[in-house]
């Protein structure tokens, strides 16, 4: 192992790491709010919008991201849309992720008994009102393991951004190997950084799943 490589290499994998980190967040958010919306569409089942979510869903669970990456970065500019690299890194992991969410969401909604729903009813609660005060909360803490599961699943698709020319980790691994072809060295790098990232979200997923069983059943 050469040391003295990785200690000059090491602010590389640093800034690599930031980038990756800052476009998996900003993507698994927005996956979030995607899953979120789909969701609400198919539990309140809203004509027309239900098919167009149930498509969409279908759509994008069943492509790879890569494809999907190169049809915004390649295929979109054709129709005069362009986006930058980064953008376009975001908006992949919201498509992709988005119906992911959704089908978290939607598992959660579905344990969670018609008699709350029609209790809150009773109780002069509009639909929707139910659904956000009293339905979505009990969802969401149900669907916790689930989200955390998709938020790691994100963060390692962030591994195919390198094929839109992203400089994140993957992107600046095969480029250090290409260059010096000290790839030990590099994929070392590659594995540390990575579990540097996914080991704390794993962690966090445990503590939060632990939290939303006391909560539900008080043990």
């Amino acid at each position: 192992m050469n040391w003295s490589y990785i200690q000059k290499v090491l602010p590389l994998y640093e800034k690599a790491a930031l980038l990756t980190v800052r476009i998996g967040l900003l993507g698994i958010l927005f996956a979030v709010l995607v899953g979120l919306l789909c969701s609400a569409v198919r539990q309140l089942k809203i004509p027309v919008l239900r098919s167009v979510v149930s498509a969409y869903i279908e759509l994008s669970r069943n492509t790879p991201l890569l494809i999907q990456l190169f049809f915004i970065y390649y295929g979109l500019p054709k129709i005069g849309i362009r986006t930058s690299a980064e953008a376009c890194g975001i908006a992949g992991l919201a498509f992709l992720g988005g119906s992911y969410m959704a089908e978290a969401f939607r598992s959660g909604l579905e344990a969670v008994g018609k008699i709350q729903h029609e209790s809150a009813v009773s109780l002069g609660l509009t639909g929707l009102q139910a659904f956000r005060y009293v339905i979505l909360p009990q969802a969401f803490a149900i669907s916790i393991p689930g989200i955390m599961a998709n938020v790691i699943f994100l963060l390692k698709e962030t591994s195919v951004f390198s094929a839109i020319s992203l400089m994140d980790l993957m992107f600046t691994a095969k480029d250090q190997i290409g260059l010096y072809y000290n790839t030990t060295e590099c994929l070392a790098l590659l594995v540390a950084f990575y579990l540097v990232i996914l080991l704390p979200v794993s962690l966090l997923g445990s503590l939060l799943e632990r939290r939303a069983r006391h909560a539900e059943f008080g043990g």
